[in-house]
């Protein structure tokens, strides 16, 4: 399941005098200087979606956007599409070997014009999508910058992207051992599982029983030397569990 979180980021002065804001798509909580910050245990394609507002000058709005890649764990995929809101299509979109520099900024064709006091408002709009590679977790990080010329910034907006892998939960496993001491057999009871490997070594080291364990099984010892024996369990999903038995005829 995601969780999605916001954390507000001291702004840039250069940001304090702009005549912008970004807000996430849908919504009119500004989130300029900000992060967007997502964890999920899905390596799915997410899609970020975010508005980009302006009230200035008419003569200052061909906009453009610089993606910086602050961290992209190896084989990600982090895609961008920029454009007008008027634009049904979505505006024109870039793939992540398309994006082959960092920075990377849209070009001067991509770059559009929004007109203020405008009904219904016009505005820009970026949508990222990361894509995490199968089984490669990590946190993503991607900064977006506004700008008219490419260089001069004067917003941005971070988005924050942890990839964590589902942990399987391991199963306890218990055995019993009885009669310990044993001199003609022994009796191994498993819980936890229904099977375990068995694997039963001598003082020196040497194997002298490999066995499968079904729930409850009885093992002849009767022709095993007096001594101590180390005795190793093994089950898929499960710890492994040493015991130690004492033969005694």
């Amino acid at each position: 399941m995601k969780k999605l979180y916001f954390t507000i980021l001291l702004l840039l002065p250069s940001l304090l005098f702009a005549q912008t804001w970004i807000s996430m798509e849908g919504s009119s909580e500004v989130m300029s200087g900000g992060t967007h910050e997502i964890t999920t245990s899905s390596s799915a394609s997410t899609d970020i979606a975010f508005s980009i507002h302006y009230d200035g000058p008419a003569d200052s709005t061909r906009w453009r956007v610089t993606r910086l890649m602050i961290a992209d764990p190896e084989g990600w995929q982090n895609n961008l599409c920029w454009g007008h809101s008027t634009d049904m299509f979505g505006g024109t979109c870039y793939s992540s070997s398309q994006m082959n520099t960092n920075p990377w900024t849209t070009g001067p064709t991509a770059a559009f014009w929004v007109e203020t006091g405008q009904t219904p408002e016009e505005y820009g709009k970026l949508k990222s999508t990361i894509k995490p590679a199968d089984g490669v977790s990590g946190l993503g990080h991607y900064r977006y910058y506004l700008s008219f010329d490419g260089s001069s910034y004067i917003d941005s907006v971070d988005i924050k992207f942890d990839y964590v892998l589902d942990v399987e939960e391991v199963e306890p496993l218990s055995v019993a051992i009885i009669p310990n001491p044993a001199s003609d057999y022994i009796q191994v009871n498993l819980n936890g599982v229904a099977s375990a490997n068995m694997k039963m070594v001598n003082v020196l080291g040497s194997e002298v029983l490999n066995q499968q364990v079904i729930s409850s099984s009885v093992f002849d010892i009767s022709a095993f030397r007096n001594g101590v024996y180390i005795m190793t369990f093994t089950a898929p999903g499960s710890k492994a569990i040493v015991r130690k038995v004492i033969i005694k005829h």
